[in-house]
């Protein structure tokens, strides 16, 4: 009775064809964009498809009236399991709203929906001479909202910055219903800064429902390089050369062998395919500064035994160099029935030898790897190719995957780059942070959403719920007088 009253609900604000509930239609919502055999799939009991944000605030104090949690979903594309409904519950997807509200070039933003695709605006805006400048490799399918939920990055980060860089202000629905602004257009906001807080958090303290974001001019000149190497040990010499020199490329990206044989099955992008690994390097700025730094990059290149360095002569040469890289990871079903994404970072300097530690766990597990990754920030994304049902593949995919993270932590690195955390990596946010540290991010969650009813089972440890803060902060206690607590 009280499922139907909650349908009949639900169905008043959205209307009949903005909520689905049969079984078939929501199969495509029970996953994201991360192996199903990881994180798993949970089908919601509701999906909701708002089209305003007074919409998704109805639908959020309904909820809360019927005790039922909350999962907020763009285009689904993420790769750690965040936008999955752990719990059943609602899914408030968000794909409906894709307008672009106002641009203003004086100003330099644009305040769109969150169910805008990325690319799009972009496509909008250059031919007014403007980008905007995060690029996730999905950025032709991902959707603005989940860009700020995850924070992502992509090729242009190691210049422009991740996505939180370029977020000047949103609209959010909070957990209690009400629909509040932070930020702005102001350069600069007193108080606590609640946009930062908001970016990056995955839905689990508030739904974007707009969102003002920062506008760069495009600039006035391009030029996209694509070097082989031997090794990938003579690549990942070349980007700290490059890095050391003073250059600062828009993009510095690194394709493995493995990589480029996918890649090139699959499109013919132009890579070599006896090459150890490849750099994709992209320059931009004023027209002599990037003639003068392409002509410093290819000889940098050719001191670290480059086999060529080709510069794209047209548009579609350079489309043609980028597509290879950014459909990377989809071109792996051209070798393997499954992969396993990892997303992690190391400091740059520490690259040769994060890579060869990822070569020792390929072998000792008996699993091929794949790289393909930000070499320029140091944003490794290797992928463990497997067989789910190959008996004992699955085991040793994820202790081949903490054994990378494990390393990547103890070199300076992080568990994540731009993927977020998710359900998947939560309970490996202790490789980082302290128990004390873990409950003061759940008082945060907490201090928002104290029925934690908003995205439940991501970012946060199993056991860092707002009802075990002082338990946890009582285990450390005990920790550091030598009690072990089991």
């Amino acid at each position: 009775m009280a499922s139907q009253q909650l349908r009949e609900r639900l169905v008043s604000i959205v209307g009949p064809d903005g909520l689905l509930d049969d079984p078939y239609d929501l199969l495509v919502y029970e996953y994201d964009a991360s192996d199903e055999a990881i994180a798993g799939s949970h089908q919601p009991d509701f999906v909701v498809l708002p089209t305003t944000s007074e919409q998704v605030a109805e639908v959020v104090r309904i909820a809360r009236e019927f005790n039922v949690v909350v999962t907020p979903r763009g285009a689904g594309t993420g790769l750690a399991g965040g936008a999955i409904a752990s719990q059943g519950g609602i899914m408030v997807v968000l794909t409906r709203m894709t307008k672009i509200l106002e641009v203003n070039y004086l100003d330099r933003y644009a305040v769109v929906e969150p169910g805008l695709i990325n690319l799009d605006l972009s496509v909008k805006t250059s031919p007014d001479g403007y980008f905007f400048a995060p690029d996730p490799s999905s950025q032709k399918a991902c959707t603005i909202g989940g860009n700020v939920a995850n924070n992502s990055g992509g090729p242009h980060c190691l210049k422009y910055g991740v996505t939180s860089n370029h977020i000047l202000g949103l609209e959010v629905v909070l957990p209690s219903g009400e629909l509040i602004w932070v930020g702005g257009s102001a350069p600069e906001t007193p108080g606590y800064d609640l946009t930062g807080v908001m970016v990056g958090s995955e839905g689990t303290i508030g739904i974007v429902t707009k969102a003002m974001v920062r506008l760069t001019r495009n600039p006035e000149d391009i030029n996209v390089l694509m070097a082989p190497f031997p090794t990938i040990e003579s690549a990942s010499g070349a980007v700290s050369s490059i890095i050391a020199a003073g250059i600062l490329p828009a993009a510095l990206e690194m394709m493995d062998a493995l990589t480029i044989e996918a890649v090139e099955t699959a499109f013919n992008a132009g890579y070599p395919r006896d090459a150890g690994a490849v750099l994709l390097i992209e320059i931009d700025g004023l027209r002599e500064a990037v003639a003068e730094s392409t002509e410093e990059i290819v000889t940098i290149c050719k001191q670290h035994d480059a086999k060529e360095v080709r510069v794209a002569t047209s548009q579609a040469e350079r489309d043609l160099f980028w597509q290879g890289r950014k459909a990377a990871f989809g071109a792996m079903g051209r070798l393997t029935k499954n992969y396993y994404l990892q997303d992690t970072v190391v400091p740059r300097t520490k690259l040769p030898q994060t890579l060869k530690r990822v070569d020792e766990i390929s072998r000792d597990y008996d699993l091929k790897i794949a790289n393909v990754f930000h070499a320029g920030d140091g944003n490794l994304h290797p992928l463990i190719l497997f067989d789910r049902y190959k008996p004992g593949d699955l085991e040793k995919v994820l202790n081949a995957g903490t054994e990378m993270l494990h390393y990547c932590v103890d070199v300076g690195g992080a568990i994540s780059g731009e993927h977020g955390i998710g359900l998947e990596k939560k309970d490996h946010l202790t490789m980082m942070y302290s128990t004390d540290d873990l409950a003061a991010m759940a008082g945060l969650k907490q201090s928002f959403d104290p029925t934690q009813y908003f995205n439940p089972d991501k970012v946060l440890p199993s056991g860092s719920g707002c009802g075990e803060i002082d338990s946890l902060k009582e285990h450390a206690r005990w920790e550091k007088m030598g009690i072990h607590v089991v």
